[in-house]
C-alpha cells in the first residue's frame, strides 16, 4: 500500500527509493553549503554599491571562462568521482582560505577582497550545482530523469531553506567568518553522500533507454560491481580540455540549450535588479527590506517544494518536456506584462514567487533531462560551459541592458518591452528543445 502511494504521488519505484534519497541528501548538503555563505557574498560584494555589482558580473564571466579549460582537463584525465571530489575539495579549501583571511588579517578584508570573494563564490555556486546535475544525468536514464529529477530537487530546496536558517542561528555566537568553515564542512558531507550514491546507483544500473548514446557504447562499462559493492573500474572520458566548448559550437542541440540558458540568465537578472530597485524605493528601513525579501523567499520555497515533490514528475511524464520547458517563459511573459501595467510591489512579489517556483520546481529538472540524450563527455564538459560561462554571460548581458535602460531614464514599461519579446522567443526555443530531445531519444531507441 505504501509503495503504491509512493509511486502514485511521486513516481518513485521501490528499487529507486534509496538512490533517490541519496541524491536528495547529496543536493541538500550542496545547497546548504552555498546558502550558508551567500549572505556573506552579498554583504561583501555590495560594499561599493549596487552599480559595482554590474561590473562584478563581467569579472565573473572572465573567471568562468578561465576555469572551464581547467575543469575540462580534469574531466579528460580523471574518473568521474575523482574530478568531482577534486572540484568540491578545491572550493572547500577556498572557503578555508577566505576564513583565515577574515580571522588572521581582518584589516586586509576590505572592498577589494570582498569583490574577489563575490566573484569566487559566483563561480563556486554554478560549478557546485552543475556537477550534481551532471552526475544525475550520467546515472539515470531519460525515462527515470522525467520521473525523479523533481524529487532530487526537493533536497536542494530544503538545503536552500536550511542554509539561511543555520546562518542566522550561528552568525551571532560564532561570527560571520565561521560560516565559511561550516560551508566547507557541508561540502565534505556532500562528498561522502556522493560516494554512497555511486554505490547505490552505479553506471551499469542505468536502465537501457534512449539516454544511452552511441558514442558511450564504444566505451568500456564503467562499473562491474553490483549495488553495495565498491566500483571495480570506471572508464575515463578522455578528450581535450576545450572539447566542451568545441562540442557546443558544433552541435545545434547544444547551441539551443545555450540560447535557452542565456535568455534564462537575462530574465533572472532583469528580475533581480527590478526587485532591488522597487524594494529600495519603499524606504531605507533595513528591517522593512529584510521582511519583504523574507516574505518573497518564504512564498517561493513553499510553492517550490510542492511543485518539486508532487507535480514536476507528473508534468514531465504526462505533458512532456516541451511543456515543462515552456512554462517558465510563459510565466515571464505574463509577469513582465503585469509589472508594466500595475508596477506595484505586490505585483513584484507575486511575479518573483511564481517565477522562482516554476524555475526551481519545474524548469530546472526538465532542463537537466536534456543532457540524458548526449554523449557522456558532453554531460560534463559541455554542460560546464553552458551552466557556468554561458549563464554568467547572460547575467552580464541582463545587467548591462537593465543598467542602460536606467541611465536613459526608462522604467518598467521599457524593460518589459525588451523582456516580453525575448521571453516569447525563449518559449519557442524551449518547445523546440523538448521535441529535439524526443527525436534524439527515438533515434537512439531505433539504433538499439
Amino acid at each position: 500500500m505504501a509503495t503504491t502511494l509512493l509511486q502514485r504521488f511521486t513516481n518513485i519505484r521501490r528499487d529507486e527509493v534509496r538512490p533517490t534519497l541519496a541524491a536528495g541528501l547529496f543536493f541538500f548538503f550542496v545547497l546548504t553549503a552555498l546558502m550558508v555563505v551567500r549572505p556573506a557574498r552579498e554583504a561583501l560584494g555590495m560594499q561599493r554599491g549596487i552599480e559595482a555589482i554590474r561590473w562584478l558580473f563581467m569579472a565573473t564571466v572572465a573567471a568562468t571562462l578561465l576555469v572551464n579549460p581547467v575543469f575540462g582537463w580534469l574531466v579528460s584525465r580523471f574518473r568521474r568521482l575523482v574530478f568531482l571530489n577534486a572540484t568540491y575539495l578545491f572550493f572547500a579549501f577556498g572557503l578555508i582560505a577566505f576564513y583565515l583571511l577574515l580571522v588572521l588579517a581582518p584589516e586586509s578584508a576590505g572592498q577589494t577582497s570582498g569583490q574577489v570573494f563575490y566573484v569566487w563564490f559566483s563561480v563556486f555556486n554554478l560549478f557546485a550545482t552543475m556537477l550534481f546535475w551532471a552526475l544525475m544525468a550520467d546515472r539515470f536514464s531519460l525515462e527515470q530523469s522525467k520521473r525523479l529529477f523533481g524529487a532530487f530537487a526537493v533536497g536542494g530546496t530544503l538545503g536552500a531553506i536550511f542554509g539561511p536558517w543555520l546562518a542566522s542561528q550561528l552568525a551571532r555566537p560564532l561570527g560571520t567568518p565561521a560560516l565559511l568553515l561550516v560551508a566547507a564542512g557541508f561540502l565534505v558531507l556532500a562528498l561522502a553522500v556522493a560516494a554512497w550514491f555511486a554505490r547505490l546507483q552505479p553506471e551499469d544500473a542505468k536502465r537501457p533507454s534512449a539516454s544511452t548514446h552511441p558514442e558511450d557504447a564504444k566505451r568500456p562499462p564503467a562499473f562491474a560491481a553490483q549495488e553495495g559493492q565498491t566500483p571495480a573500474r570506471e572508464s575515463l572520458i578522455g578528450g581535450s580540455a576545450w572539447e566542451g566548448l568545441q562540442a557546443v559550437v558544433r552541435s545545434p542541440y547544444l547551441l539551443a540549450i545555450c540560447g535557452y540558458v542565456l535568455i534564462l540568465a537575462v530574465m533572472v537578472t532583469f528580475l533581480y535588479f527590478t526587485r532591488l530597485q522597487m524594494v529600495a524605493a519603499l524606504g531605507t528601513d533595513v528591517d522593512m527590506r529584510t521582511a519583504m525579501f523574507a516574505r518573497i523567499d518564504m512564498i517561493t520555497q513553499v510553492v517550490t517544494l510542492l511543485l518539486q515533490a508532487v507535480i514536476t514528475g507528473h508534468i514531465m511524464k504526462r505533458l512532456g518536456v516541451p511543456v515543462a520547458l515552456a512554462l517558465l517563459p510563459a510565466t515571464a511573459v505574463l509577469g513582465f506584462i503585469g509589472l508594466a501595467i500595475v508596477g506595484s510591489i505586490a505585483a513584484l512579489v507575486a511575479f518573483e514567487a511564481a517565477f522562482r517556483a516554476v524555475q526551481r520546481g519545474i524548469m530546472r529538472p526538465a532542463r537537466e533531462t536534456l543532457f540524458t540524450v548526449v554523449p557522456r563527455a558532453d554531460r560534463y564538459k559541455s554542460k560546464a560551459v553552458i551552466d557556468t560561462f554561458i549563464y554568467r554571460a547572460g547575467d552580464l548581458a541582463g545587467a548591462q541592458t537593465e543598467g542602460l535602460l536606467k541611465q536613459l531614464g526608462l522604467g518598467l514599461v521599457a524593460l518589459s518591452s525588451v523582456a516580453v519579446p525575448l521571453a516569447a522567443a525563449w518559449l519557442a526555443l524551449g518547445v523546440w528543445l523538448g521535441y529535439a530531445q524526443r527525436r534524439r531519444a527515438l533515434g537512439a531507441e531505433q539504433r538499439h
